[in-house]
């Protein structure tokens, strides 16, 4: 019985051995080397799930400018001319503002106004933008009360030559169903469109004439800006309901003369005093 016993003892720890190698083999075989591969993450040895794409504005030059009829070296260079022309040579920097804390009671837009903290919200985020020291090119504003007058409020703390315009574009709205889920809710198929017109007004490139980096104030609606930051980064845009946004926060994309797109903040609030921030 005792031989037997060790018999048995060798055949298990022979298994053993070979399963093991056999799920090692499986691991790192070539068929499952996308399954269980693992890469530093300082290597560019690996293929991107979404690749970016450089004509998301529709100014990419090579989008702009007609093909050349040959490879003759005089047709090249005025291709290569033309392209040089037509690239974009500034930084359009964005700046989106959520409006103050509001009176959510209110039946209609003309009673939801700013609370007492509202004001204090949008008049402390007024100050935080005239601390930038930066010559704003544009105010942009949702014609919505709320937005109204935050930014009525923060342009005393600018310069009275600023540019202020209203847009109806950035009114609130949802727009598109969100993921995961939210109950049985679905946004209006006219705010879908309205507030994918608004991301196509004012997110692109700059023109190739704009010699200078230009500075834009966006005061509008958490709503928008999520959707705004998702589309502009290129990630999913059903992910919008996922961010949180404080009120008054500010918001800053950078639009780079390549297309390339940097988040520099989002909902930053840190200008204001805990007692302050608030986001519903």
């Amino acid at each position: 019985m005792g031989s037997l016993s060790r018999f048995h003892k060798i055949a298990l720890i022979s298994l053993g051995a070979v399963g093991g190698g056999l799920a090692y083999y499986q691991i790192n075989s070539g068929k499952n080397e996308k399954k269980y591969g693992a890469y530093n993450s300082w290597t560019t040895n690996f293929t991107p799930s979404v690749k970016w794409d450089k004509n998301w504005d529709h100014r990419e030059p090579e989008s702009i400018v007609r093909p050349k009829r040959s490879d003759e070296p005089e047709e090249e260079n005025k291709y290569n001319e033309k392209l040089e022309k037509a690239r974009s040579k500034a930084v359009r920097h964005l700046f989106l503002i959520r409006h103050g804390q509001y009176n959510v009671q209110g039946e209609t837009d003309k009673e939801r106004t700013l609370t007492d903290l509202g004001r204090i919200q949008a008049d402390l985020t007024g100050q935080r933008l005239a601390s930038l020291d930066i010559k704003w090119d544009l105010l942009v504003k949702s014609t919505m009360t709320r937005a109204q007058e935050t930014a009525a409020i923060i342009a005393k703390h600018l310069d009275k030559d600023i540019e202020v315009k209203d847009c109806q574009l950035l009114e609130e709205g949802a727009p598109i169903p969100p993921e995961p889920p939210v109950g049985h809710w679905r946004p209006e198929p006219r705010d879908s469109a309205r507030i994918e017109a608004a991301f196509r007004r004012y997110f692109h490139r700059a023109p190739p004439e704009q010699t200078k980096d230009t500075y834009t104030l966006l005061v509008c609606h958490a709503n928008v800006i999520r959707f705004f930051v998702c589309k502009a980064l290129q990630f999913p845009p059903e992910g919008w309901l996922r961010i949180s946004l404080n009120h008054a926060s500010i918001t800053w994309i950078s639009i780079m003369p390549n297309g390339n797109v940097v988040l520099r903040s989002l909902s930053d609030t840190g200008h204001m005093e805990p007692k302050y921030i608030t986001s519903r």
